[in-house]
């Protein structure tokens, strides 16, 4: 088995060197993955300047550009003769939770994987601070080998958020939906030494825990959020209100 890691903290961080660690355990793996931090960088690519890319060591590569790109040129570049079985991206420092995954470079990298046909995983430990990788990457380690088992429906994705644990294995999980994630104090306005102002997007998340099938709600209760995504962003309900109202415009 073949298995494409990426993420969007950077080729260095702990995160995917961890992950490496473990997968490289189970299959044969391969990592692209950008410079430097891309977070919140989405579903984006590059196109208005060329890409370079650096050979970090063996099967390691840094890609000056985003999630998306290294997992595009992953496929079109570097293993256009051999498709790898599973894209896993991460481990993210940071929880992507609810709407989060809007803004994910992580979870963006693991999409890309999926629209381009292989089964992907995106994985995310919650706390951004938290030193420790290894449970989080054992706990992934064992998912693919449920995924290698059991395969994964076409066009969907799982999204996995980890909570912290400094030692020990994680075992509770929950399968769950998005929940809802909003953010407050979110533009923060500042001024330069020059007297210009400017403005910095930050501000603190805030979770609704009202429902009890969430992954929100599940990293509250201690347990690891396994989400699937559907690439397909249709709202069928709806498209079939609006087939059978025959609106006129």
């Amino acid at each position: 088995m073949l298995v494409l890691l990426s993420n969007d903290d950077g080729v260095a961080a702990p995160g995917l060197a961890a992950l490496r660690e473990e997968i490289t355990k189970i299959a044969e793996v391969v990592v692209v993955a950008p410079e430097i931090n891309q977070s919140a960088a989405g579903h984006s690519l590059t196109l208005q300047r060329p890409l370079r890319v650096r050979d970090v060591d063996t099967d390691i590569y840094a890609i000056d550009g985003t999630p998306t790109d290294a997992v595009t040129w992953a496929f079109h570049k570097l293993l256009v003769d051999r498709k790898p079985d599973l894209v896993i991206s991460g481990i993210n420092a940071g929880a992507n939770l609810g709407d989060d995954v809007t803004y994910s470079g992580t979870v963006a990298a693991a999409l890309e994987g999926t629209i381009l046909g292989v089964p992907s995983i995106a994985a995310s430990l919650v706390d951004q601070n938290g030193a420790n990788f290894e449970p989080s990457a054992q706990f992934i380690g064992r998912l693919v080998g449920w995924v290698s088992r059991e395969g994964m429906p076409k066009n969907t994705l799982l999204n996995v958020n980890l909570p912290y644990l400094d030692g020990g294995t994680i075992n509770e999980f929950a399968i769950t939906r998005l929940g809802k994630r909003t953010y407050h104090d979110i533009i923060y306005e500042k001024v330069d030494p020059h007297g210009k102002e400017y403005f910095w997007i930050a501000g603190e998340p805030t979770s609704d825990l009202t429902d009890s099938d969430t992954d929100m709600r599940a990293i509250a209760e201690g347990k690891v959020s396994i989400t699937p995504l559907n690439i397909d962003m249709t709202d069928y309900d709806w498209l079939n209100r609006l087939r059978s109202i025959k609106i006129k415009i």
